[in-house]
């Protein structure tokens, strides 16, 4: 398994990967429609090309057996959500806003070296530290996170599709 920068060949599968991992990261009682709406509109292959055109957002994929197995996405401008911005304490902060593993691969470290490499990559562009939003329900990705050196920061909200969820805003310095 290897972690590199994604580039255009990778936007099928990249799209068809956030499409089925996206889910998995949503609350139980979130619809199916609602988990699609947001597919379309953020997880798309042209959106994944407006990513990877902008100089403002790293994507790294996990590649095993030339199949994409997980990706992450930093974001390196200043938050806007006025609830985000209330809770971080580090500055300049690269947001992780995307890390998602194929459920087939959980538990393999592919979330580890995709953190590694994150975190590696938003050192080098000079970020103080990382923050990243995380539904409340999901404990899975919450006890991840925590031992990957976030802490609970503050609270904010997320839409997805017509519903607005509740997050937790952790933080790490790097």
């Amino acid at each position: 398994m290897a972690v590199r920068p994604a580039v255009l060949e990778d936007i099928p599968s990249l799209a068809a990967l956030a499409a089925l991992t996206f889910p998995l990261a949503c609350p139980p009682d979130s619809t199916p429609a609602d988990q699609q709406a947001f597919i379309d509109a953020v997880l798309s292959p042209e959106r994944f090309a407006d990513y990877l055109a902008s100089s403002d957002r790293s994507v790294l994929v996990a590649e095993d057996d030339d199949a994409l197995v997980g990706y992450t996405m930093l974001v390196f401008t200043p938050p806007t959500d006025r609830e985000v911005v209330a809770a971080l304490t580090l500055a300049p902060a690269a947001e992780l806003s995307k890390c998602y593993v194929h459920p087939g691969h959980h538990g393999a470290g592919v979330a580890h070296a995709l953190m590694a490499s994150s975190l590696s990559v938003a050192t080098a562009r000079g970020a103080a530290g990382m923050w990243l939003g995380v539904n409340q329900q999901n404990r899975r990705a919450r006890a991840f996170y925590e031992r990957s050196g976030f802490a609970v920061v503050g609270t904010k909200h997320f839409t997805v599709g017509t519903r607005l969820e509740d997050d937790y805003v952790l933080e790490r310095a790097l």
